[in-house]
């Protein structure tokens, strides 16, 4: 098996086009652009690499009949995502995603999630340890659920690097500046939708995000991608840091699953024997050829290959 997507938390994703879509009023949705699909950062992550006919395995928690829902639609992308879930007593939690392509916004709602207790994390542990050996890469993506420590991805990312696996992260402040006093990952991708802080604080010049992407570097990290006012990226390896640049205009309600494919393209670029800067790049076309249409499919390789040309890599450091 190629790569193990841990996702904590994940959820059962509704999406809504609303065109026009307006507040304190009736909004009416047709079949058409109404979907249901397997969610959670890392659920989102197999589902892409089973586009590029990469096998993954994806574990987490699992609860109830969303739960179920969720299962039973991740099953229809076919056996190149197998599933290995520890089941909890909580419902697993459901997001709702609202776009409108007159307005070019996107209104997301998501629950909280449920509650994992002691024992269920003592079991996926045990779970994780197992599975981890049997997989060349590993990404640890999204939230975390009520009960686990925000620490998590630094014990998870731990326990596979005693297996020499080689670990992505893309996830909230939070999460990442407890992780990392526990371990690195090999890529660090940081999650900035809901929050612009960097290890607490908010930076505020380009020269700031340039110095903090040197820092994780310099403490273990072999990929840094932090994201720069919503399209542009700073990206940092031992060799210097870049700015990364669309060379085409973003479509902000297209966003949504951006994230997703950007962490996909890398592990696809990596199983190729691409490494750093060039999974880096890989990764942002993918997640700007993403922006380019409406709807959750992944982009082809072959637009991805096409977009490649269509982004900018200046060297800043």
């Amino acid at each position: 098996m190629e790569v193990l997507s841990v996702c904590l938390n994940p959820a059962l994703d509704r999406k809504f086009i609303i065109d026009g879509f307006t507040l304190d009023k009736l909004n009416i949705v047709s079949k058409e652009k109404n979907r249901m699909t397997p969610g959670g950062k890392g659920v989102n992550v197999s589902v892409v690499l089973s586009h590029y006919s990469i096998p993954s395995i994806v574990t987490g928690f699992i609860g109830g009949y969303v739960g179920q829902i969720l299962l039973s639609e991740l099953r229809k992308y076919g056996s190149l995502i197998s599933t290995s879930f520890v089941r909890i007593s909580d419902e697993t939690r459901e997001n709702i995603a609202i776009a409108d392509t007159l307005s070019h916004t996107l209104t997301e709602i998501n629950s909280e999630g449920p509650t994992v207790n002691e024992l269920d994390l003592n079991n996926f542990l045990k779970r994780y340890e197992v599975l981890v050996q049997k997989v060349r890469a590993v990404v640890i993506s999204g939230s975390v659920p009520k009960g686990v420590p925000l620490s998590f991805y630094g014990e998870l990312t731990k326990i596979a690097k005693k297996y020499r696996k080689v670990v992505f992260w893309e996830a909230r402040d939070e999460i990442i500046t407890e992780s990392i006093k526990v371990a690195f990952p090999d890529v660090l991708k940081y999650d900035m939708r809901r929050s612009e802080k960097i290890l607490g604080r908010i930076l505020n010049t380009e020269q700031e995000y340039i110095q903090a992407a040197k820092d994780f570097v310099k403490q273990g990290a072999r990929l840094v991608i932090l994201s720069y006012k919503t399209v542009y990226d700073f990206v940092a390896t031992e060799d210097g840091v870049w700015k990364f640049s669309p060379k085409v205009e973003i479509d902000h309600s297209y966003l949504l699953g951006s994230g997703d494919n950007f962490v996909a393209g890398m592990i696809f670029a990596n199983s190729k024997g691409m490494c750093c800067l060039d999974m880096a790049r890989y990764g942002y076309a993918a997640a700007v050829a993403k922006t380019s249409y409406i709807g959750k499919e992944p982009p082809s390789l072959s637009l991805i290959e096409e977009y490649l040309g269509k982004i900018s890599t200046e060297r800043v450091e």
